[in-house]
């Protein structure tokens, strides 16, 4: 069989030779591979939305010098859940590959908390609560007591699915999403999603199928929400 760059890209990226075999040269929809694929696209995507979606969103608040619209108890939040896995995978002596973008996340965050309250007037607020929460995770990280480590781990879902709350909430009493990066709730939107069809296959636990669900809901709102926004804000612009 012949190769080619669009077969070794796809083999070595997305999916085994046979399933290769069975799409393009067979043409017949192998629900095996269909599956495979399936979930290394979704994998792959949810992988982009932890290097990605807070990024975004710190680089939009880099480039307007403003962090107006966005909740600062949504992202401490945020950064209460991204802390967990860190800290588990710490206490666990996991290497570094498996839980890097999560630490990479959880910086991003506190850069993100620090600049809400830089542009809220509360630089040196902003530079103690970094500080202190520097050295709070390295305690925690050092001496904490295992339970105290997996109770923060198992309630990071439950935290981000609050904190979507607390910004949809915002968005709704302000009337607008302010500095709230459309991109990254894409992201997080398609990843939210992605985790329901992963849960599905993988867990059979009803109830994290069922956060997940609620996550992606939430999610779908805050997209719905930036959406809205954007298409008022054109017909203003036209009027």
């Amino acid at each position: 069989m012949t190769s080619s760059p669009v077969k070794d890209f796809l083999v070595a990226h997305l999916m085994p030779e046979k399933c290769y075999v069975e799409f393009f040269i067979n043409f017949r929809f192998h629900v095996p591979c269909l599956m495979f694929v399936f979930n290394k696209i979704i994998g792959l995507w949810i992988l982009l939305d932890v290097f990605f979606a807070q990024l975004l969103q710190l680089l939009k608040i880099l480039w307007r010098r403003n962090a107006d619209g966005l909740s600062l108890a949504c992202v401490l939040l945020q950064l209460y859940a991204s802390s967990g896995p860190v800290l588990f995978a710490v206490a666990h002596n996991f290497p570094l590959f498996a839980w890097g973008e999560r630490l990479f996340l959880t910086i991003q965050t506190s850069v993100i908390v620090f600049l809400i309250l830089h542009y809220r007037g509360d630089t040196v607020r902003g530079i103690l609560f970094v500080l202190a929460y520097a050295a709070l995770i390295i305690l925690l990280g050092s001496c904490a007591p295992a339970q105290v480590i997996a109770v923060m781990h198992s309630s990071s879902l439950a935290a981000l699915i609050t904190s979507k709350v607390f910004q949809a909430r915002t968005n709704y009493r302000n009337g607008h999403t302010g500095q709230l990066s459309s991109p990254s709730v894409f992201l997080s939107c398609a990843a939210s999603l992605g985790l329901i069809f992963v849960s599905l296959q993988d867990t059979g636990n009803s109830l994290a199928t069922a956060s997940y669900v609620l996550s992606a809901c939430l999610s779908c709102i805050l997209l719905a929400q930036v959406l809205c926004c954007v298409s008022s804000t054109a017909e203003k612009k036209t009027a």
